[in-house]
């Protein structure tokens, strides 16, 4: 990111986030055709928090365009069994419905695949429902298949940084599922972006811009499974139906790539038979709705156990325990996550200064310096805001400090230091 990015991103962040009725009355998406930087990305849809979809070109050098899909643009099923035919994988069943989801199972890879010819072959209709994989972790299950690349507009990820280097798990994805096969509902993990590859096939998607989920709750507050449900007109079980706005439709094509924006409630169909990758991310220019739906997250789990507040011993550790066993995470280990991006990118910096890449791993290393240092000290000034707000936050300061993997107060003082120092150096002024 160059120096002018980098100084205007730095106050765009502090104004309130752009109302989404501009963008709406538009009505479209941008479609990115064209060699686009980084910059103009990061200021037209990371910061807005805008949607846009790009063209089939930033795909057309990936092997898995090639490999997996045959000449008429098909899955090349014979080639998917030779690469993964024994693995496990998780698959979901379309037609049945399990907390506004659909279950899973996990059979072999060419278990799946048996069942999505023959599906095919009976006119896309089976008695066992619509299958479809998903949540596939190849590539951490296939680390030296290298099949696609991310794109740069998408690889500031802390989430995956995070992750990888726990060497625990991740949040990259593939997706492979029959005609007919969709996702319900939801919103992404944590409030994360996406990015969806279409490797071969097409999809069709529904979405609504933060807040308008709140007018498609029914009398209990909860989400609709389905929003393209006749249940929906009974103005009786969802009285603010009539106040949300029509959903953005998006049609998507093979090697085609949507941006998901941070919160935005979607729901996806398969329109033919689909492959696609999918990755959930997080940087500094969302990290601040990661932090509200946490706190959001830990609010309706005290709510819940209110009454035994005054009766319960650790009553706040155990919300904690319960925020992590419903989101996937706790206060605790967010404040691990922005420790380890912090010390990523002031050993980056560091690194600038001394010309020694040592202390951190090749692959974030090429990332950060891809991106430049402009980009990482905005992600310590992102950090450190969330630092400050963790240190003003009354639940976070009822937490067991001595639990924590470091002191708040001295990682703040550590990234002022960080920027000041670098700064001194005329490190960002360097073109």
């Amino acid at each position: 990111m160059d120096r002018d990015a980098y100084h205007n991103c730095s106050s765009l962040v502090k104004m309130p986030r752009q109302s989404y009725e501009q963008f709406w009355s538009s009505h479209f998406v941008d479609y990115i055709d064209k060699e686009l930087s980084y910059s103009k990305f990061f200021k037209k849809y990371l910061l807005p928090n805008h949607p846009c979809m790009f063209s089939r070109r930033f795909t057309e050098d990936w092997k898995c365009r090639k490999q997996w899909v045959t000449e008429e643009g098909k899955p090349n099923f014979q080639k998917l069994l030779q690469e993964f035919e024994e693995t496990p994988v998780p698959v979901a069943n379309c037609n049945a419905k399990e907390y506004n989801a659909n279950p899973k199972q996990v059979m072999p890879f060419k278990e799946f695949i048996h069942y999505w010819k023959e599906y095919i072959q009976n006119g896309h209709s089976s008695p066992k429902g619509c299958l479809y994989l998903k949540d596939w972790h190849m590539s951490r299950d296939f680390p030296d298949h290298n099949v696609y690349t991310t794109p740069i507009f998408f690889s500031s990820d802390w989430l995956n940084e995070y992750w990888d280097t726990l060497e625990v798990d991740d949040y990259r994805f593939v997706y492979m599922g029959p005609k007919g096969s969709w996702t319900p509902f939801h919103a992404d993990v944590f409030r994360s972006y996406s990015w969806s590859a279409n490797i071969c096939g097409r999809k069709k998607w529904l979405l609504y811009p933060p807040g308008q989920e709140d007018f498609l709750r029914d009398t209990h507050g909860n989400l609709p499974y389905d929003v393209t449900s006749a249940e929906l007109q009974d103005r009786g079980l969802f009285p603010q139906l009539e106040e949300a706005c029509q959903p953005l439709e998006i049609i998507q094509e093979a090697g085609e790539i949507i941006f998901v924006p941070s919160g935005w409630h979607h729901q996806v169909y398969n329109l033919e038979d689909t492959i696609s990758i999918n990755h959930n991310w997080l940087n500094g220019c969302n990290i601040d709705i990661m932090w509200q739906f946490l706190q959001n997250e830990l609010s309706s789990v005290q709510k819940e156990i209110e009454e035994w507040r005054n009766t319960m011993d650790s009553w706040h550790q155990h919300c904690q325990v319960i925020m992590k066993a419903c989101s996937g995470i706790d206060y605790s280990e967010f404040a691990s996550f922005l420790k380890i991006v912090a010390e990523n990118r002031m050993a980056f910096l560091n690194a600038c200064s001394s010309g020694d890449s040592s202390d951190y791993s090749r692959h974030l290393s090429e990332t950060l310096t891809t991106l430049g240092p402009y980009h990482s000290a905005f992600d310590l000034q992102r950090v450190a805001h969330i630092i400050e707000c963790l240190l003003c936050n009354e639940d976070f300061k009822l937490l067991d400090h001595s639990m924590l993997t470091f002191q708040p107060e001295t990682m703040l003082q550590q990234i002022r230091d960080t920027i000041q120092s670098t700064r001194g150096q005329h490190l960002f002024y360097q073109e």
